[in-house]
């Protein structure tokens, strides 16, 4: 299982969200002849102000532990002999684009911390998650400067806790892009669709979350007119969009870049539709590497079996 192997490997912790967890691991634990160490992901119910689908720390969502049952679901895991409690974490929700709610977030959670040093029980680690945005459109994030002072602030007195961060759309959304070629340009009676060869199986987010991504030509244009695009994918789908209501002087085979496309990507990519995923290559310096060899629809059934 992978709890037995996250224990071979001797993982930094656990994460664990409900108290059935909590059991499962302690008995895997046992089984190896070990003890576990794990953290409590903790809901503080603060509004995240982002996205309903990547809002995590509200009660109302799935995930963690309620915030006025983590003292009772901590001495629970304190009596349970092949655990070893080390830390408590939490994330609220991605695209955040002010500090507050994570400063909101860590209070509580340092409250907690406090009220569990009163029971006997010592945190050695906090993780306050992910969840720092991004400009995709119009946004306005705060810097990864501003966002570590006002975290830091709030840890003074407490510089014997180690301090875990987990950012990944920071890093990695602006350092990708999506390249397309235009099939077709279509017009209906009162619309002009761009067809790319890109579809929501390649990138999710415009579909599933109504995402904007900036789409521009490679090769700007001046010999064609500019319309009012929607850009759209070739699966069978209304929702196979990538952006509507673009403005861009474009033709046929020209290469649009779809800007933002290094986080939430290609992990959410699928075959959808019997579409091959495409290649990823990493740009560093003057050096074109290619990490991820283009899918062949060979790939596709590769690992099917054939019913006689």
């Amino acid at each position: 299982s992978e709890i037995e192997l996250a224990l071979q490997h001797d993982i930094l912790c656990f994460n664990v969200e409900s108290f059935a967890e909590l059991d499962r691991i302690n008995a895997v634990a046992a089984k190896a002849g070990k003890r576990a160490r794990i953290s409590l992901r903790i809901n503080p119910d603060v509004d995240a102000n982002t996205h309903p689908y990547i809002s995590t720390g509200l009660k109302a969502n799935k995930f963690g532990i309620a915030h006025t049952k983590a003292v009772e679901t901590y001495l629970y895991a304190n009596s349970l002999s092949h655990l070893e409690i080390k830390g408590m974490d939490c994330h609220i929700g991605s695209q955040l684009t002010d500090t507050a709610p994570f400063v909101d977030a860590l209070e509580r959670l340092l409250g907690l911390v406090d009220e569990l040093a009163e029971q006997g029980i010592a945190i050695e680690h906090l993780d306050v998650g992910g969840g720092l945005g991004v400009t995709y459109a119009n946004e306005t994030p705060p810097q990864p400067a501003e966002y570590a002072s006002a975290i830091a602030q709030k840890m003074q007195g407490r510089e014997h806790m180690k301090l875990i961060m987990e950012p990944g759309r920071a890093i990695a959304a602006n350092a990708g892009v999506l390249l397309t070629k235009v099939e077709f340009l279509k017009q209906n009676e009162d619309k002009h669709f761009a067809i790319i060869d890109a579809a929501m199986n390649d990138l999710l987010r415009p579909a599933l979350y109504s995402a904007w991504q900036d789409i521009v030509p490679v090769t700007p244009r001046t010999d064609v007119a500019a319309a009012i695009y929607d850009v759209v994918g070739p699966v069978c789908e209304t929702g196979d969009f990538l952006g509507k209501d673009r403005e861009l002087a474009i033709a046929p085979d020209d290469i649009l870049a779809v800007k933002s496309a290094g986080a939430y990507g290609f992990v959410m990519a699928s075959n959808y539709n019997t579409r091959a995923r495409p290649a990823e290559i990493m740009v560093d310096g003057d050096k074109v590497l290619v990490v991820r060899e283009r899918e062949k629809i060979e790939d596709l059934w590769h690992n099917e079996y054939k019913v006689q």
